[in-house]
């Protein structure tokens, strides 16, 4: 007995703990049972018991794990809890430190879930290229939901609130159940051929897993995809997310946030016409004082209180312009005169009757050119003379050439 170590409680737990970090398997456990002595403390943190017939699991899910939980835990509800098994030091007890945890049964349904969203996504269903815009102003709704439930009441109480002019097709579907998943596809289709459906609001209010799944199925997602109307998905509340979100063009939180999205709220539109015209007429007038004052400028100017002042003015500068263009004329036909009458006198100068004025005459020869020089006559010669008065025929007797310059 003098060999066998002595521990105080301290180090014994925290041997404890060791080991049970150390094993792997105590590091990521799932346990199914039920919840008994649930608590949700002020500071967030969940403390219950997980029982079943012949045995209790202490448990704590602190708030940054239960803070994902897509349900609401209770006493008495069957769970699957994930986490890892240590020990609490101060009580020296084990318990199961919570990190996810699922309704008992929905495990299968979240695998399903996950494959189908991993397949569509794939194929592109969830791309944003091919969301189709919601329009401004709708005409005509159509809603495909359950006619009794209280969803189809938000969305026709909203519709009519908010923009009143809407038409609203209801399309009654189930929700939940084996049958729910095709009559949502087929009323998608059978809307699409209805005319003037401006836009589609599929939903329903929340629920469990089981009560959602009819929107996790792949026909109602294709149906969505297939759609050429806008489909806005309306679908639980806002922690509940389905296939049919991820593939609608458009994806409400709830029922009525569906409502709101798919038409405008009248009274805005209103306020905005309103803001708008006083805009408009406040440019108008704006615009006609400016035109005013330049028509009154206008009707100020000379060239309109006294029209005849420019015509007068143009008068006499057409005038001044005459006189300048006969001045010149004038004085071009003096110069020319005075050129004329030199060059007359030359000409006159020059001319052969002025010198048979002068008491010459001109001797011509037989062929009637002039006679210059004795050396072109002979002896004997008949030439013709000119004078001033009249002409005369007369014979050469002879010639003297030292008389002749030439």
């Amino acid at each position: 007995m003098q060999n066998v170590r002595i521990y105080s409680v301290t180090q014994l737990t925290q041997y404890l703990k060791n080991i049970f970090a150390a094993d792997s398997q105590l590091n990521r456990l799932r346990v199914s049972g039920e919840i008994s002595n649930f608590k949700h403390h002020s500071s967030g943190h969940m403390y219950f018991t997980l029982k079943d017939e012949r045995a209790a699991l202490r448990c704590v899910m602190f708030r940054s794990a239960n803070q994902r939980l897509t349900f609401s835990p209770a006493h008495g509800m069957k769970v699957v809890a994930s986490g890892k098994l240590s020990i609490y030091e101060r009580d020296g007890q084990y318990q199961l430190y919570v990190e996810s945890m699922l309704p008992e049964g929905i495990g299968s349904l979240y695998a399903a879930f996950e494959r189908l969203k991993e397949k569509l996504a794939a194929e592109g269903l969830f791309d944003a290229a091919y969301k189709i815009p919601i329009p401004q102003l709708p005409q005509r709704i159509g809603v495909i939901t359950s006619p009794t439930g209280a969803a189809v009441r938000d969305i026709i109480i909203t519709i009519k609130r908010r923009f009143p002019q809407a038409e609203v097709l209801i399309v009654p579907v189930l929700v939940q159940g084996p049958e729910a998943a095709g009559q949502i596809a087929a009323a998608l289709q059978f809307i699409n051929d209805v005319p003037d459906v401006d836009v589609v609001i599929v939903g329903r209010g929340g629920g469990s897993l089981e009560e959602l799944w009819a929107f996790n199925e792949e026909i109602v997602a294709r149906a969505i995809f297939a759609s050429e109307i806008p489909v806005i998905s309306a679908v639980g509340h806002e922690t509940d997310f389905t296939i049919a979100d991820f593939v609608a063009d458009a994806r409400a939180a709830t029922p009525t946030a569906a409502a709101e999205m798919a038409v405008p709220d009248q009274r805005v539109i209103r306020q905005f016409l309103q803001t708008s015209y006083a805009r408009l007429v406040a440019r108008l007038k704006q615009k006609l004082e400016q035109e005013k004052r330049y028509l009154a400028k206008l009707a100020a100017s000379r060239v309109l209180t006294c029209p005849l002042e420019r015509v007068e003015q143009a008068q006499q500068t057409l005038d001044n312009l005459a006189l300048q263009l006969e001045a010149r004329m004038n004085y071009y036909l003096q110069d020319n005169k005075a050129k004329l009458a030199m060059i007359a006198g030359k000409l006159t100068a020059l001319n052969p009757e002025a010198v048979l004025e002068r008491g010459f005459s001109i001797c011509y020869n037989q062929s009637g050119k002039v006679i210059r020089s004795a050396s072109q006559l002979q002896s004997g010669e008949q030439i013709n003379i000119r004078l001033r008065a009249g002409q005369a025929a007369a014979e050469i007797l002879a010639t003297n050439l030292e008389e002749d310059n030439e």
